[in-house]
């Protein structure tokens, strides 16, 4: 049977790339692009390499990946406080790809990229042996002294979390094909909202300017609470105290745990929530809480930063609590 006739490269590009292409991307006809931060400005750069397989199932809804891609990248630029500027876009294709899955995965991307500012101005697409590979490069700008570290915790800073914690790894539970037995418990709503957080994260960009203004440290959670408290943590030579009765639930998470207690541990230590963890002083707190709360976007405590570097303890009804494994890890 004959392989039905696909694009070049070059005509791949001005179909499906360059209609969604920003100014900086010189129509995709150069080697480069060109941004132009505004004076007094710095530039933050961050990339996400995203493998079906691993960070998405190989037949979920193309327009899904392309948001997904995009989004975890955005989610980045939101945690320094920064405004998005453009990415770049780096796509493997695999053997078998069709003209309909590359449309659709370009719609999705391109959805994302309206709704936040945030235009295509370069990359490269190449075919590869191997699995479906996505690799961006985001970049955004921030007045210069701006950036939000992960390093600028303070012992005595109260830590906390924006929206609502566990629901993306209880989504891939959800919305994989190896289904555990409590999905079925949940009512279709709970499951439609969990798979949701799972293929279409929000990155928290509207968090931006407040966390230059009001934190002192910040970065987004993608690999677990947990694991990535420990990072900012790290960075910041701190320890902390959290209570983990505070951390936010869905209704939907808080159905699932009910159904099975257990998935209280992945709630706390999974990834894919793309939310904001962040430390403001006790002077600053209240005003960040409050700041974020015109953005609709609600902001809670979990805790303290404490002085001893790498010591961390949790408590849940009165109790010390340890996790086997702290967060999602590649290697």
């Amino acid at each position: 049977m004959t392989e039905p006739s696909r694009p070049g490269e070059f005509e791949l590009i001005a179909r499906y790339f360059a209609p969604i292409a920003g100014p900086g991307g010189l129509g995709l006809l150069d080697d480069a692009a060109l941004l132009r931060p505004g004076r007094g400005y710095e530039v933050v750069v961050t990339v996400d390499a995203l493998v079906a397989g691993v960070h998405f199932f190989p037949d979920d809804p193309p327009a899904s990946i392309g948001w997904k891609a995009l989004a975890v990248n955005l989610s980045d630029l939101a945690a320094k406080g920064a405004k998005p500027e453009g990415f770049v876009l780096t796509l493997a294709l695999p053997r078998g790809w069709t003209e309909g899955w590359l449309a659709d995965f370009t719609a999705g991307l391109a959805r994302l990229a309206g709704a936040e500012g945030c235009p295509l101005i370069g990359g490269d697409t190449v075919s590869t042996p191997g699995p479906l590979t996505i690799s961006i490069t985001a970049f955004g700008s921030v007045p210069a002294g701006r950036m939000v570290p992960r390093s600028g915790a303070k012992p005595g800073d109260v830590v906390l979390v924006s929206g609502t914690i566990g629901d993306g790894a209880l989504g891939l539970k959800v919305h994989g094909p190896e289904r555990p037995g409590w999905v079925a418990g949940l009512d279709a709503d709970h499951r439609a909202f969990l798979a949701d957080r799972y293929l279409h994260p929000r990155p928290r960009l509207a968090l931006a300017e407040t966390l230059q203004r009001h934190a002192s440290a910040a970065m987004d959670v993608s690999d677990g609470l947990v694991g990535d408290l420990a990072k900012l943590l790290k960075a910041s030579k701190a320890g902390a105290e959290i209570d983990l009765d505070a951390l936010p639930l869905s209704p939907a998470a808080r159905a699932a745990i009910m159904a099975d207690p257990a998935l209280a541990e992945l709630a706390w230590t999974g990834g894919d929530d793309y939310e904001i963890l962040c430390t403001a002083s006790e002077r600053e707190y209240p005003a960040l809480i409050a700041a974020a709360a015109e953005k609709t976007i609600p902001l809670t405590p979990i805790g303290r930063v404490a002085a001893e570097a790498g010591k961390v303890t949790y408590g849940a009804k009165g109790e010390a609590v340890s996790f086997a494994n702290g967060s999602f890890s590649h290697f």
